[in-house]
């Protein structure tokens, strides 16, 4: 039986443990998905997730017998903590504040927005190389290594919308242009 995933006030070295949680957790049974991206899905050939375990959830959910495959290169960027004890705060609160600190720069055990960039210019060139292999290609992610993969994309002359969306089951569609 998975966890729960504590959501009372904490403090901000409690916060660590609840990221691990939240990191090993599966996709809400309440969590399905629109038709939407039901149809999204049914056009793609292959499906493309994180390693989280909420993502293959996710994929299965949206068509298991696509899934092909699930790499860590597409997880969410890790959120930093600290050892603070004195002030405690609901775990969505730190997340935050936790979020707001790590594009400005502060990382403690977590990958730097920089590396983040990185990651995602590598898995953008992964999945470009899936999109050619298999053609229509479904990628199941998290909200801000979704906006890193779209912008990477963007720059390298995919169209589609700046963002990807920014609640459950939202998807951009991108297309690469011609030259």
């Amino acid at each position: 039986m998975p966890e729960r995933i504590p959501e009372e006030r904490m403090p901000a070295f409690k916060f660590i443990d609840w990221i691990n949680i939240y990191n090993a957790s599966s996709l809400a049974e309440s969590s399905v998905p629109d038709n939407g991206a039901l149809a999204c899905a049914r056009e793609c050939n292959a499906i493309v997730s994180s390693s989280l375990q909420r993502s293959i959830d996710s994929a299965k959910a949206l068509g298991s017998e696509k899934h092909l495959i699930s790499d860590g290169q597409f997880i969410e960027a890790g959120l930093p903590s600290a050892n603070w004890k004195v002030l405690k705060m609901f775990p969505n609160t730190w997340a935050v504040i936790f979020r707001l600190m790590w594009l400005f720069g502060y990382s403690k055990n977590a990958e730097s927005y920089k590396e983040a960039k990185q990651r995602a210019s590598k898995a953008t060139t992964k999945l470009i190389e899936l999109a050619q292999e298999h053609g229509r290609l479904l990628f199941v992610g998290h909200g801000i290594i979704n906006r890193l993969l779209v912008k990477e994309l963007r720059s390298r002359g995919w169209s589609g919308p700046k963002s990807p969306g920014s609640t459950y089951w939202s998807f951009g569609v991108y297309e690469h242009q011609e030259t």
